[in-house]
């Protein structure tokens, strides 16, 4: 019978995350090409450093630590909920059991980090609630986003916590037990004086406590900044490679350049069907590149980009947090009826300006910090770039400084307001 209700469960689980996925893979087919991805070696590396070993994390070396700590011990643990699911579905006990030495130190690893991550949990909640940490707070995090965080975190120490009660009351109930289990070992003679059947009992609420938590928890991610948890190494993987301060072209623009130049040449390289670009730049979240969208996914809400952007330091408005939070914000406003209408529905909303202001774009240096120091190779610059092109291109808004190099430019060939004739007067 307890088969039957597990596959059951674990069916609906994974109908409901399949739904959120495609739901989500719709989303992802209304945004724009960003850049092929290649050199698969180079990529592999990046992930490895950067995803697994956690590197850009320890430039805050406490709070870095922590987190590196609860997600080295979370790789542990999955080998054991994995074998959970096994047994779940064919009614076995501790099937890994018989990788001997391997499976001694992942299920004795995973028992000691559940009760490191069970206290470095309740040292996150104490910094999000008590402690006044400026970067986890902001404009840009209503209570909503606290209180989300504070439900993940919630619900990763009871993960812990069941896990920890299945450990103890397995050796308790198994004089000779399979795996090795360090913490729990020391803690589960207490209770021997508990009766066969109540230690079985506590043995299994925990086991079914722990199994559903995770199946809601998966299911809850999709719709929670904690999606990172499954999004964040395949951003990692797909991130840039070139160098954070190279600008791209816009291929759309380089082609109009190459067909002024040499319209013979740029005609016959053209292909058939090539049609000129809907827009230059980014209006709105059906402009956004699929790395754009990957990126708000990805982003965890730390704060480390605003806390280190020299803009928002100095007062001004931006926050590169908020830049990347809003692309998901007006991808569930919008993204769904897009899907749903076409790209010619409108609900006479935009990124830039409903969500964004003017005063936001301008006012980055592009020095690309936020992008160096964000764990996760979110790549804010890019973005706030194209947001730029299409005030620029599309509006012709940019302040007053810009437009005045800009009509230099065209008239004099250069951003000064003097001629190309006067140029070399102050010589004399």
């Amino acid at each position: 019978m307890s088969q039957v209700v597990f596959i059951v469960l674990l069916a609906i689980t994974l109908g409901v995350f399949s739904f959120s996925a495609f739901k989500i893979y719709q989303l992802f087919k209304i945004t724009k090409p960003a850049y092929p991805v290649r050199d698969f070696g180079k990529r592999i590396k990046r992930t490895i450093i950067n995803a697994f070993l956690q590197e850009r994390i320890f430039r805050n070396p406490i709070a870095g630590f922590l987190h590196a700590m609860v997600f080295w011990g979370f790789l542990l643990i999955l080998v054991g909920s994995i074998e959970m699911v096994v047994d779940g579905i064919a009614g076995t006990d501790r099937v890994l059991a018989s990788l001997g030495l391997v499976y001694d130190l992942i299920i004795g690893g995973g028992d000691v980090f559940a009760y490191i991550i069970a206290l470095f949990i309740i040292v996150f909640i104490i910094r999000r609630t008590v402690l006044n940490i400026n970067r986890l707070h902001g404009k840009e995090l209503q209570k909503k986003n606290h209180i989300d965080a504070l439900l993940a975190l919630t619900m990763i120490f009871l993960l812990m916590i069941t896990l920890a009660g299945m450990n103890i009351f397995y050796i308790a109930g198994h004089p000779s037990y399979e795996g090795v289990f360090p913490v729990s070992a020391l803690i589960a003679p207490i209770f021997n004086g508990l009766s066969s059947d109540s230690v079985h009992l506590i043995h299994d609420i925990n086991w079914w406590s722990h199994i559903i938590l995770i199946f809601i928890f998966a299911n809850a991610l999709p719709y929670s900044k904690h999606f990172h948890i499954f999004m964040s190494i395949p951003n990692v993987f797909f991130s840039r490679l070139t160098p954070l301060g190279k600008m791209t072209n816009m291929d759309s623009i380089t082609k109009e350049v190459k067909l002024m130049m040499n319209p013979e040449t740029a005609f016959a390289a053209a292909p058939e069907g090539d049609t000129p670009p809907e827009r230059f730049g980014i209006l709105d979240i059906e402009d956004v590149t699929w790395k754009n969208y990957i990126d708000s996914l990805a982003c965890t809400q730390c704060g480390r980009c605003t806390s280190v952007c020299p803009a928002n330091i100095t007062g001004k408005e931006l926050s590169p947090r908020k830049m990347v939070m809003n692309i998901r914000q007006r991808m569930k406003m919008k993204g769904p009826h897009i899907v749903k209408e076409g790209k010619d529905y409108s609900d006479g909303k935009a990124l830039i300006r409903d969500l964004i202001k003017e005063e936001e774009i301008w006012a980055c240096t592009t020095c690309n910090a936020c992008a160096k120091e964000c764990p996760l190779n979110i790549d804010h610059p890019t973005f706030i770039l194209d947001l730029r092109r299409y005030l620029v291109m599309e509006e012709s808004s940019a302040p007053a400084q810009l437009n005045a190099i800009f009509a230099n430019i065209e008239n004099n060939g250069a951003p000064w307001q003097y001629s190309n004739q006067d140029r070399l007067n102050w010589t004399e």
